[in-house]
């Protein structure tokens, strides 16, 4: 009897984990005693981490994009569907083309959604660099801007890639001083906690950055409301910034799969933090953004996450007793300017060391991005 493995999402956390079971269970897929199917609903795999660096014209939307073919090793069935609905006790997918599909072990990489339409009038008065379109509008932008207030806001937490709005900022100071614009620019960076990042060190690392370039710091600010007309941003708290370019983090959405299926009453699924293995269902496993699990929703996550998971998948699959397990390992390059970069590296329950900025990791990052699609291939 073949053991059909369905993995759902064809983003880092998908593509690495079906390439890597494609690794591991090769003899057995070659038998026939298992089958893996990746499902997506974009024929593409779309790297977000580039989308920071359109605004600045670094980077194109069409360097994030590779098709998933390309990516994904060819024991491995890609079907390209929208799943619909996930039944866990029949284990069996609903598809958007109006067929189903059954599985053994069902894996989740679906990742967060943005809704801006959570915040009034931030999709009107707002841009962001989380996704394609927002990333080549707000590029146009920035090359217009010559002066005026540059507001970067965090509107609610969690959001994919924490440190990116730290380093948008730094970026930004250092971009403007390049163009010899800074003098004529004012950035304000805000915060909805009482201090500049989620993370303790990096909120100190980044408070300090920020006073040293004259960026402007608004922390416990929870953005309540945009006014496009007046160019205001309100916050729930009663106080309000005037902007002239508003660069808004938007509101992040688990899924309604998740939901419908039982799987957390959020959007978010509920999963054992060390195994990913959904709370609520057998033989269901949740990886990436998707997964509540108490560290950062970044790609690094992901990656790691998807060893684990795929350790644990290829065990059951032979029958074994799984043993992997996920330590909450989180890597972060986080840009501080345009030419310098630091990291971060840290596990569950553990603060990073944020390192002095330096040129030599600024270029590890950008040689990272580069290397990226051997990543996201499996070969790295």
């Amino acid at each position: 009897m073949t053991e059909h493995i369905v993995v759902v999402g064809g983003g880092t956390g998908g593509t690495v984990l079906a390439n890597r079971l494609a690794e591991k269970l090769g003899p057995e897929i070659e038998r026939g005693d298992a089958r893996v199917t990746l499902v997506s609903d974009d024929p593409d795999h779309v790297y977000k981490p580039t989308f920071l660096y359109v605004p600045f014209g670094k980077k194109t939307v069409e360097d994030a994009k590779r098709p998933l073919a390309d990516l994904v090793d060819r024991a491995v069935d890609i079907e390209i569907d929208r799943v619909t609905g996930i039944d866990t006790d029949g284990k069996r997918l609903s598809l958007r083309d109006g067929g189903s599909m059954a599985y053994d072990q069902l894996a989740l990489a679906l990742g967060a959604q943005l809704v801006p339409e959570e915040l009034p009038g931030l999709a009107e008065g707002g841009h962001h660099f989380y996704g394609p379109d927002g990333a080549d509008a707000l590029r146009d932008e920035m090359a217009e801007f010559t002066e005026g207030h540059l507001v970067l806001s965090v509107i609610g937490t969690p959001h994919m890639c924490p440190a990116a709005p730290v380093e948008f900022v730094l970026m930004a100071d250092a971009w403007f001083r390049e163009r010899g614009l800074r003098e004529d620019v004012e950035i304000t960076y805000t915060y909805p906690i009482q201090r500049a990042h989620a993370i303790q060190n990096v909120a100190d690392w980044a408070s300090e950055a920020f006073e040293e370039r004259n960026i402007n710091v608004e922390t416990f600010f929870n953005a309540d409301e945009v006014d496009p007309e007046e160019g205001v941003l309100h916050s729930m708290e009663g106080t309000e910034l005037d902007y002239d370019l508003l660069v808004g983090i938007p509101p992040h959405a688990g899924s309604d799969l998740v939901t419908e299926a039982g799987l957390g009453d959020d959007g978010w699924a509920d999963v054992d933090k060390h195994t990913l293995e959904s709370e609520h269902a057998e033989d269901v496993y949740v990886l990436g953004d998707l997964a509540d699990v108490p560290t950062s929703k970044a790609g690094s996550v992901a990656h790691y996450e998807a060893g684990a998971v795929a350790d644990r998948i290829a065990s059951r699959t032979r029958g074994q007793t799984p043993t992997a397990t996920y330590d909450g390992k989180t890597v972060c390059f986080i840009e501080s300017g345009m030419d310098e970069a630091t990291f971060v590296d840290f596990e569950y329950g553990t603060q990073p060391t944020v390192r002095e900025p330096s040129k030599p990791v600024h270029w590890a990052k950008l040689g990272y991005n580069e290397s990226y699609w051997l990543t996201a291939r499996g070969l790295l």
